[in-house]
């Protein structure tokens, strides 16, 4: 019999799925993971109970994070993500040709190890391809290496401000990014809705344009986060969002579920709301 899994968002408000059943609950040093078969959204990873991808609709994540950094970089022969132990991004970003190599440095092998065995259709080949390094480490100690060669992409795939992801949205942390990236790099991370977590949003836009030259929001849609309405957050020290290379994004359009150039573009448009408090 099928029973509702809630995520509780602030006292305010909550999400819930019918679930038919568990498949994995572990734990961690760092958070509890869970896996769950739902009803109408296949199999879903819960990160210390909070809703973290679904078979359903992780490609609208998972797409918006990688190809606007990716359409938009000089280079991508090398490509760093942070977090993204899901595989998602990973596998993103390996549908690129162009890649030489990919490196994954996520926290907690309980994830990774999760998600390879019960997630198995999001990470799909990317486990597999011999581009793919997987480090199990801390990020943050990660971005303060000076003795690595520049990355092309950096992706920043964590959970929320909080537990073991929280130092990934300071100024220091942002700044060891910038130094690891190359000139004609971009740097792309989910910065929490602009909707439900205002606040949070807006620092990390504001500690962001302390760093990087060229910072700019982009929104779009993830229905299972909390209020749907969603935000990642794109920085470059030269390179201009809105100037995409054509022949890779036409490349992507062909297998991408929802990202394309009229995605691209039209999603960093600034709402009102927003345009007297990120000027």
């Amino acid at each position: 019999m099928a029973f509702w899994y809630d995520e509780a968002h602030e006292n305010d408000s909550r999400f819930s799925l019918s679930t038919e059943r568990v498949l994995f609950e572990g734990h961690s040093p760092f958070q509890k993971v869970t896996v769950l078969e739902t009803t109408g959204w296949g199999r879903v990873l819960l990160i210390d109970d909070l809703y973290m991808t679904s078979y359903r609709d992780e490609f609208l994540y998972h797409e918006m994070l990688t190809h606007p950094a990716l359409c938009t970089a000089q280079n991508l022969r090398r490509v760093l993500i942070i977090g993204g132990g899901d595989g998602g991004s990973a596998r993103e970003v390996l549908s690129y040709k162009e890649v030489e190599k990919v490196v994954m440095v996520e926290i907690d092998e309980l994830v990774v190890e999760a998600s390879r065995r019960f997630l198995p259709d999001i990470g799909k080949n990317a486990w597999s391809d011999p581009r793919l390094e997987v480090i199990i480490g801390d990020g943050i100690a990660y971005a303060k290496r000076t003795d690595l060669e520049p990355f092309d992409v950096i992706l920043l795939d964590g959970s929320d401000p909080v537990g073991p992801a929280q130092g990934l949205f300071t100024r220091e942390f942002h700044q060891g990014v910038a130094q690891l990236l190359a000139d004609g790099g971009t740097y792309t991370l989910q910065s929490e809705s602009p909707f439900g977590q205002r606040p949070v949003f807006l620092e990390t836009v504001k500690v962001l344009r302390q760093v990087f030259p060229i910072v700019q929001p982009y929104f779009g849609c993830v229905p299972i986060y909390p209020t749907g309405s969603w935000s990642w957050t794109f920085a470059s020290k030269t390179r201009d969002p809105m100037v995409l290379d054509e022949r890779r994004a036409a490349a992507q359009e062909a297998r991408t579920q929802h990202y394309n150039r009229d995605i691209h573009r039209g999603a960093f448009a600034l709402p009102n709301a927003l345009r007297s408090e990120l000027p």
